[in-house]
């Protein structure tokens, strides 16, 4: 065999036959995953922002161009583990889209909304740098976990282009919604179950909101609800919540208030109730529950005409 710069089609195949060794046929089509890891998507009061961005591809597509869901890591609200999700969030991958999980400014850095602002200058730096990412860029979804989940709910209800907009003219629209058992409203005491300083202001709640206590201010609390900034009039994507029946660190119920005020309000939202999970978990990542989760996004991507 000659040495040179082979080309994957130039190369011979080796062909003959080995008494006693398995053989496996390939295509191709064959699914992997590439991480890239901590991509600066911004840099704020010398603060950096990273991305963990998961690729999509196969030998017959080295560079495919996907849909991509931007994922915001719970937290709440404080500093996050960017890399908790990425074997889950694989599997996701896996499916053909790509993922990117996204650093928000935690709540010890700068009070709420930053984290809603920072969320949507990911998308906006993804957006710009569709084509070096191998992004579909009107192919947009918003999705994360917990804190994350608030984030991802809010974010997808702002449409003030102009606020802390550090790519002007890139627009953060999305096609779809993905709450994993977001924490969207502080309203209701045992809105945190295990939470037993409420709202006091060293509670995570609190401390995203300045460090107050908002037992003494509910005009923060209506602020930081969801519920409460939602109307018939709020802009929304369509939504796809997942919660736990026995989530001890966010109660079920915000979610099924949120679902029941959006389908009150005439609003596109599924909810999936996912019987003896927890907060979190591999109950979330089945191959049911991604199916589920796969159907959405290509709903909210290729509507029915």
């Amino acid at each position: 065999m000659e040495v040179k710069e082979w080309t994957y089609e130039e190369f011979p195949e080796y062909t003959q036959e080995v008494e006693g060794a398995q053989v496996i046929r390939s295509t191709g089509d064959e699914p992997g995953v590439r991480y890239l890891h901590d991509v600066e998507y911004a840099r704020i009061r010398d603060i950096p922002l990273h991305l963990q961005i998961l690729q999509p591809f196969t030998r017959n597509q080295p560079e495919m161009v996907c849909p991509c869901v931007v994922f915001v890591q719970g937290s709440a609200w404080m500093e996050q583990d960017v890399y908790f999700q990425l074997p889950n969030l694989s599997r996701l991958a896996l499916r053909g889209y790509v993922v990117a999980v996204v650093r928000y400014r935690h709540s010890g850095i700068a009070p709420f909304p930053a984290q809603i602002r920072d969320a949507r200058n990911a998308i906006r730096f993804l957006r710009k740098n569709a084509s070096e990412y191998h992004i579909d860029p009107n192919a947009f979804l918003l999705a994360g976990d917990s804190s994350g989940g608030h984030t991802a709910v809010y974010a997808g209800m702002i449409h003030d282009e102009e606020t802390d907009n550090l790519f002007p003219g890139i627009s953060a629209e999305v096609k779809g919604i993905i709450d994993y058992y977001g924490s969207i409203s502080v309203m209701k005491e045992d809105s945190n179950p295990i939470q037993i300083r409420h709202c006091l202001p060293d509670s995570p709640e609190g401390m995203v909101m300045g460090g107050v206590n908002l037992l003494d201010h509910p005009e923060l609390m209506r602020k930081l609800s969801v519920e409460c900034n939602m109307n018939s009039d709020t802009r929304i994507a369509p939504t796809l919540i997942l919660h736990g029946t026995k989530d001890r660190v966010v109660n079920i119920e915000q979610s099924v208030t949120l679902y029941r005020l959006m389908k009150e309000l005439g609003k596109d939202v599924q909810l999936c109730i996912i019987r003896g999970a927890d907060h979190g978990g591999t109950e979330f990542w089945t191959k049911e529950v991604l199916d589920l989760v796969d159907g959405f996004i290509r709903r909210c991507i290729y509507p029915a005409v």
